[in-house]
């Protein structure tokens, strides 16, 4: 089965945390958090349609100006979320920079900031040919926990403590569309930008009798047409959707850890904090973060498959493994028989 996401770091386990996730065959990309992304290709940053911020402390937010830099003049919109008093904190940063030329931009570049609240969200539109000043009232919609919700995948958000409010997030797909490549081969056609569109049809709930008309070959000279419900039975197995959870910059309270299991259950590949190690755990509670020791605890009882740790404090330069060690002890001793991974 080839995953519809491909999460990765951008940095290193000790720098800013920021998971940058591409879909295949879909030519966009999501990201959670903004840290320090300069390490990031321009080409995949161009992809991002949505950002999904933790909280606004600089680690995880300083990364917005790069990639508003790299927006400026291009036909693209970007989606923002982020916890309480984010509108204000885009708004400033938008604030903090002259734009007397752009109405000279013959392209719409816009943004769409939203906060999460408990049980609601306020969002707000900023455009970049007026300027990036707020356009019309804000917004207030219910909030349930899927703060976005497309065709292909929904984000789901809780709220978490670290001094601020502060949000954890998880990435799903509705079913994964596993594409059988000897099945496309017998049908003379080869695995192409046609895949996306066809998976986006099924997403979609399309008429299993409509008609999929695409290009087959490699240069487009092979136009081919197929009932979607007919080429569906014969290239494709259905199973249950992927799902990725982030968690950053939260302790472990009781009540975050409740929160985080539950947005956790069930995930594929769970990216967490481990800022501390377990013997600084009071220097851990009182900055608001976990230890490895409680992060491979939770990725445990939520029953991810797959963990990866990050952001380490820098007290612990030179001895990673240490926290690798405890985070993998914690999480497999409920696993002895090595049914699950995990990821460094």
């Amino acid at each position: 089965m080839r995953p519809s996401f491909h999460p990765r770091l951008v940095n290193s386990v000790f720098g800013d945390p920021t998971l940058f996730v591409p879909f295949t065959f879909a030519g966009r990309a999501i990201l959670f958090d903004l840290g320090d992304i300069h390490s990031l290709p321009s080409r995949d940053a161009l992809k991002v349609t949505h950002a999904f911020v933790t909280h606004t402390h600089m680690d995880h937010f300083c990364g917005f100006d790069r990639l508003l830099r790299l927006f400026l003049g291009r036909e693209k919109s970007l989606h923002l979320y982020g916890p309480e008093g984010f509108l204000g904190n885009v708004a400033g940063k938008l604030a903090g920079y002259l734009w007397n030329l752009v109405e000279n931009y013959d392209t719409r570049f816009a943004l769409r900031a939203t906060e999460v609240h408990t049980g609601r969200t306020l969002s707000q539109s900023f455009s970049c040919r007026q300027r990036f000043e707020p356009e019309g009232a804000v917004s207030e919609n219910p909030f349930d926990g899927i703060l976005c919700r497309k065709k292909e995948f929904s984000v789901s958000a809780v709220r978490l403590d670290h001094g601020t409010p502060c949000l954890g997030y998880a990435l799903e797909e509705p079913f994964h569309v596993n594409i059988i490549k000897e099945a496309v081969h017998a049908l003379n056609l080869e695995v192409g930008p046609w895949v996306g569109d066809f998976k986006r049809a099924l997403f979609a709930g399309q008429d299993a009798g409509s008609q999929f008309v695409f290009e087959a070959g490699r240069n487009g000279e092979k136009r081919r047409s197929f009932r979607l419900g007919e080429l569906a039975d014969k290239i494709v197995r259905i199973t249950a959707g992927q799902k990725i959870a982030y968690i950053m910059d939260a302790g472990g309270s009781p009540d975050n850890v409740v929160r985080m299991v539950q947005l956790c259950r069930g995930a594929d590949h769970l990216y967490i904090e481990a800022a501390f190690l377990d013997q600084d755990r009071a220097a851990a509670a009182a900055k608001h973060h976990l230890t490895a020791r409680q992060a491979g605890t939770i990725a445990a009882k939520a029953g991810v498959a797959k963990l990866t740790i990050c952001h380490f404090s820098p007290r612990y330069e030179g001895r990673a493994h240490l926290l690798e060690q405890e985070a993998a002890a914690a999480f497999q001793d409920t696993h002895p028989q090595g049914s699950r991974a995990l990821s460094f």
